[in-house]
This record gives structure tokens, sequence and C-alpha cells, in this order.
């Protein structure tokens, strides 16, 4: 099944996605796509995310693979609906696209056991963008400034709520060409090892993405770009621009 939130005449509503592409609203009532705005499907308290799980990414990168998951964070405010446009700062001459599966928490969750299902934690998965600055990451070294641009954090437009964990798969394209490609059993932590790893450091709730690092593929994103990823067979799209001159 598939949810998500669509702005209806200004009214913000929670939806579901029929199989036949339709939206339906939890009284009932049907909205022809046509008729909604897309929203990001949460409004996350905090994005996680994931550093060079990828053993190939990390490679094109010149970068070690990590003993332990390197976590990081990417502000709420980069939080972009699908659709929008992706900003590209005048601070940066280099913004790269970072396809990933993002993970949806359903629940409050604080030090998962391991004899606790990390799984039941999770609302679903949905497809993210971790657009990143690649030459302020170098320079500031941490990667606050570089990850948190406003615009960075593309994410939805649904949630699966029921995804098949075994076989999930993230794919991007730019301007129709597929340009990422890799299966979340690639991944040197696992999704249920990423989930109990980050609720002992920190109280999930409900809202809260994981993003769980991108594929080997990334690369420049310039003005006129269109950018999509793929998961679970949601498509998140969205255009790229120059920042608007102040």
């Amino acid at each position: 099944m598939r949810v998500g939130r669509v702005l209806i005449h200004g009214r913000e509503v929670p939806v579901t996605v029929l199989p036949n592409g339709a939206l339906r609203t939890s009284d009932g009532a049907d909205i022809p796509k046509g008729e909604a705005v897309l929203l990001p499907p949460t409004s996350p308290s905090k994005i996680v995310c994931v550093g060079r799980n990828y053993v190939e990414h990390a490679k094109e990168l010149g970068n070690a693979m990590p003993e332990r998951p390197l976590l990081f964070l990417k502000a709420p405010s980069a939080v972009l609906a699908p659709g929008g446009r992706i900003l590209l700062p005048e601070d940066s001459v280099q913004v790269e696209y970072e396809g990933e599966i993002a993970l949806v928490v359903g629940r409050t969750c604080h030090r998962i056991s391991d004899a606790q299902d990390p799984l039941a934690c999770l609302a679903g998965v949905t497809p993210l963008n971790d657009v990143t600055a690649r030459d302020l990451q170098r320079l500031d070294v941490q990667f606050t400034r570089a990850k948190s641009f406003d615009t960075f954090c593309p994410f939805g437009p649904w949630i699966e709520t029921e995804p098949d964990w075994e076989n999930l798969t993230v794919t991007t394209e730019v301007n129709g060409r597929r340009v990422q490609r890799a299966r979340a059993a690639e991944m040197a932590f696992s999704i249920p090892a990423l989930v109990r790893y980050v609720s002992r450091a920190m109280t999930l709730v409900p809202g809260d993405l994981i993003a769980t690092g991108t594929p080997s593929g990334v690369g420049r994103l310039s003005p006129g770009d269109r950018v999509a990823v793929e998961v679970a067979g949601i498509r998140l799209e969205n255009s790229v621009a120059h920042w608007p001159a102040s």
C-alpha cells in the first residue's frame, strides 16, 4: 500500500494511492491526481543519513569503508517536495545527486535490542535524493553545510508500506539516462542493522527518515537538469535551477 500527503485547495490531506493511481482520503473520497499538489509524505524531525554504505561509492570518492555505520544529519529545512526545484547555491560549484532508499519511521523507537525486530519500527520506504555540495563537503570535512542547503532533500511522493525488503533497489536517472542502480542487498550495513544502530544513539519518532546511503554513479547537477530517483516502484522527480539572485 502507498500513502502520502497532498495539498487540495490549500488544505493538507493524507491520502492512499489506489491501484489505478487515483488518490483516496481517509473519509473515502477519491481525488484525481491532477487536482492535488504533491507534498513530502512526512515532516521529519530529523533526517539521519548513512555515508559510504556501498563499497563502489566509497571507492569512486577515494574513501575507505568505515568499520561501523557513518552517520550524519541533514537539516529538516532542506526538505523539498516532489516536483520542486533543486536550487544550486552560489557557494558551490559542484552540486551532485545521490539517489537513496529512505526508511520512514512509523513509531517511536529507542535503543532497539538484539531480540527486537527493527523493521517493526518502520512505516515503510520512499525514494530520497541526498543532494550534496561535494566541493564544500571536502572543504568543511564534516558534512552539515554541504548536505543541508534549502531544497537539498527531496523525497517522496509516497511511502510504500509493504516493501519487498529482500529485493529493494534504488535507481537514479538524470535527463532520462540511468546513472545509478543498486540493490539493498549490496549495502555494507543492512537495513535492520542501520535502524538498530541509529536507535541506540537517538530516539526515532514517527516521520523521521533514515537515508541508507547512495551507490556508485554520483555526478554533477546543472541548471535545466531533471533528476529522478525510484525505489519500490515510487518515482521522485525534480528539476534543477540556479539559486535566485538576492
